[in-house]
C-alpha cells in the first residue's frame, strides 16, 4: 500500500490556476497534491547577446524553492552567491522542456522567462514546475497574439512531466516524498501533448532495475502525461 493510499497508477489530485500574477504576461498556481508551485511568464523585447541578429527569439526558466518550502527552512540561495547545482540542472530542465514545444523563429526577437517558485514541496517539483510551466507560457502568447505580436503557430503543442518509481518492489505513477525518499529507483519524464518524448531521468537508488521495469515506468508515464495534458487543455480552452 502506498503512503497516500493511492492506487499504482493514481496521481495526486492536481489543480492549476490561472492569472495569479496581476504583473506577469502570463502566470498559473499549480498543485500536486502537497507541492504547490508558482509560475509566472515574462516577455521582454530581447534576446541572449548570442541571438542577436538571427530572427528568432529564446524561451528560458529559472527555478527556486522558497525558504520555508520543506520541513526545515533552507537559505535563499541569493544569500550564498550562486544557484546550487540542483537548482541549475532544474531550470535548464524546464527550459529544454518549453523549447521543445515552441518555434522560436515564429516568436521574433523575444524572450520569454518562466519563473517557477516552489512555495510548499512534497516531491515531484520538477515535474509540476513544468507542467505548470507550459500553462503560463501559453497565456503569455496569448497575450501577444491579443496585441498582434506573433501568430497563430507559435506554440506547436503542449508538454507536461510527471515522475514514477519503483517503491516496495512495485512500478507507482507521481511520488510523494514519502515514496520518493525510499524508492528503489525513481525516473521523471517529459513529453509532448501528441505523445514525443523530450527527455527521461532515471535512476537506481539501491540495485540496476530491468528493462520490464523501465518499460512498467513509462507506461505509468504516459498515462500520467496524458491525464495532465487533459487538464491543461480544460485550464487553458
Amino acid at each position: 500500500m502506498r503512503p497516500s493510499k493511492r492506487q499504482p497508477d493514481e496521481l495526486r489530485r492536481v489543480s492549476i490556476e490561472r492569472a495569479v500574477s496581476m504583473h506577469a504576461e502570463g502566470s498559473c498556481l499549480i498543485k500536486f497534491g502537497n507541492t504547490h508551485v508558482l509560475c509566472t511568464a515574462s516577455l521582454e523585447e530581447r534576446v541572449p547577446p548570442w541571438l542577436k541578429g538571427q530572427q528568432r527569439g529564446w524561451v528560458t526558466a529559472e527555478y527556486a524553492m522558497l525558504p520555508r518550502a520543506t520541513s526545515e527552512r533552507t537559505r535563499r540561495e541569493v544569500t550564498r552567491g550562486s544557484p546550487s547545482g540542483r537548482t541549475q540542472e532544474i531550470q535548464r530542465l524546464i527550459g529544454r522542456a518549453l523549447r521543445a514545444v515552441v518555434n522560436l523563429e515564429k516568436l521574433g526577437e523575444r524572450q520569454i522567462t518562466v519563473d517557477c517558485d516552489v512555495i510548499q514541496a512534497d516531491g515531484g517539483t520538477r515535474t509540476a514546475s513544468i507542467t505548470g510551466a507550459w500553462v503560463a507560457l501559453y497565456d503569455c502568447i496569448q497575450w501577444m497574439k491579443l496585441r498582434d505580436m506573433v501568430k497563430d503557430d507559435v506554440l506547436r503543442d503542449q508538454v507536461a512531466a510527471i515522475s514514477c518509481g519503483l517503491y516496495g518492489g512495485k512500478a507507482v505513477l507521481d511520488l510523494d516524498y514519502a515514496e520518493d525518499s525510499n524508492a528503489d529507483a525513481d525516473a521523471n519524464f517529459v513529453m509532448t501533448g501528441s505523445g514525443g518524448i523530450v527527455e527521461v531521468q532515471g535512476t537506481a537508488e539501491t540495485v540496476p532495475f530491468s528493462q520490464d521495469s523501465f518499460d512498467n515506468l513509462m507506461a505509468l508515464a504516459k498515462k500520467g502525461i496524458g491525464e495532465l495534458v487533459e487538464l491543461q487543455k480544460l485550464t487553458v480552452l
